[in-house]
């Protein structure tokens, strides 16, 4: 089979090799899925430039997701056939032409679902719906900030807030991205390069008035983020540092930017602070994986959310796809088809 590797940390074009490896055979509680389409994801980004921890040694194949059909079945595996199509996360392994995933990390899919569409629901979807409806719920009337609300989690996010009634606030870094944001029902789109998104939102609503933050930057943005957040009820969910730079200083400067996080001020003011790394929960709650994934489907089925589709190329341009991607001009969902 066919497999894009990453060789070495750099530049895209530098990065990837296509390489021929064997097809992978699935163990106990997993599949083996032949691959139609694989997503890309900002971890992807971070993971090329050597700044992703929990990535493999290299050289090594990335990829969160895969859809495709079931082309062989592990041990203790229920409820798949052979020849199925379906949407599985995987923890890494993605960026191939058969890909391994564990089967509680998997859904089954329409035959007429858009390849786009179903990546977009395996890690971001999958991801906003563990942050907003498992551990954390969201409430009518609360009010909402979603950090990077155009991309794909913020977009999902933004689109589960409003479908449960909340009044959601939405950063993003261009004109272009605002109009996004407005079409998919934000309240108060912001521009982060060229307003102070803390003092806009004080302005609207005042210094308290924030009940949830979803932050995929981290460092300081988070930090000054929570000083919106209302005493009783308020919570952070943090479920990425896009902020973080390369080398030694920029994990230091994102430890200092987060600042001192002091649990008993959270205690005396009865707020909450979660930190979501799925690949984490993949390893130790493929059961909330399962919950999430499938209510994700039955979801997007329904018609209550709704993927935007951000970008589609073919294997041959998996340099450019990344560099879209890590241009942060990217709106929705970006794929690569084989």
């Amino acid at each position: 089979m066919r497999a894009v590797v990453l060789t070495k940390f750099g530049k895209p074009e530098e990065a990837f090799e296509i390489q021929e490896r064997p097809i992978p055979t699935p163990k106990n509680h997993e599949i083996c899925v032949k691959a139609e389409a694989f997503g890309l994801n900002y971890a992807d980004v971070m993971a090329r430039q050597g700044l992703y921890d929990d990535c493999p040694p290299l050289p090594a194949v990335l990829g969160y997701e895969v859809v495709g059909r079931v082309h062989q079945i592990g041990k203790d595996v229920e409820g798949f056939e052979v020849g199925q199509r379906v949407v599985s996360l995987t923890r890494f392994g993605g960026y191939a032409e058969y890909a391994i995933a564990d089967a509680r990390a998997t859904a089954g899919i329409p035959e007429d679902m858009d390849y786009c569409i179903a990546a977009a629901l395996a890690t971001q979807y999958t991801t906003a719906y563990y942050c907003s409806s498992y551990t954390t719920q969201l409430h009518k009337g609360e009010h909402v900030l979603i950090q990077a609300a155009a991309g794909g989690v913020g977009t999902a996010l933004v689109q589960i807030a409003k479908s449960k009634g909340c009044i959601v606030y939405g950063t993003a870094g261009s004109e272009k991205k605002l109009e996004y944001l407005r079409s998919i029902g934000v309240d108060y789109p912001i521009n982060y390069n060229t307003t102070n998104f803390v003092k806009e939102i004080e302005r609207t609503s005042g210094k308290k008035s924030l009940d949830v933050i979803f932050d995929s930057i981290g460092g300081s943005t988070a930090r000054k983020a929570r000083k919106l957040l209302v005493n009783g009820t308020g919570r952070i969910i943090c479920y990425g540092v896009a902020s973080r730079r390369s080398g030694i200083l920029g994990t230091l400067e994102l430890a200092f930017g987060f600042g001192f996080l002091a649990f008993v001020d959270f205690l005396v003011k009865s707020q909450g602070i979660t930190g979501v790394n799925m690949l984490q929960i993949a390893d130790d709650r493929p059961e909330a994986l399962k919950y999430c994934i499938q209510n994700v489907v039955k979801q997007i089925e329904e018609g209550t959310l709704k993927p935007t589709v951000g970008g589609r190329f073919a294997i041959e341009d998996i340099a450019k796809a990344h560099e879209f991607l890590g241009s942060r001009k990217s709106i929705g969902k970006v794929a690569i088809h084989w």
